[in-house]
């Protein structure tokens, strides 16, 4: 069979229970070296000192790029339903900022 006529591969996906409950992040922490991307997704809170990581990704450079695509795909067909999403000249949302600490959402390479 020659590629043109090859469909595609077809892979099922299994969602645990504590997986499907979601994890809250308002802060992702992004590092690198040559070989892989590390996210660390984090949640702030006013008042508290303290920032926990609640769940770390690493990724390939390829498959992080990938993922950068998708993402802004994702948010280009969101923005095309609900309209822009706003975000303010210091980096924040409509939401506000928490004093002393970065604004929610916020990316620090």
């Amino acid at each position: 069979m020659d590629k043109e006529n090859q469909q595609p591969q077809q892979i099922n996906i299994q969602l645990g229970e504590k997986e499907a409950e979601g994890i809250y992040s308002n802060l992702a922490i992004i590092s690198h070296s040559n070989a892989e991307f590390i996210i660390d997704f984090t949640r702030i809170l006013p008042g508290v000192p303290n920032a926990k990581v609640f769940a770390r990704i690493i990724m390939s450079p390829v498959h992080t790029k990938l993922l950068t695509r998708a993402l802004n795909e994702n948010i280009r067909k969101f923005e095309q339903q609900y309209g822009e999403i706003k975000i303010d000249d210091r980096g924040g949302n409509q939401l506000g900022n928490f004093p002393g600490f970065p604004p929610p959402g916020s990316i620090i390479n």
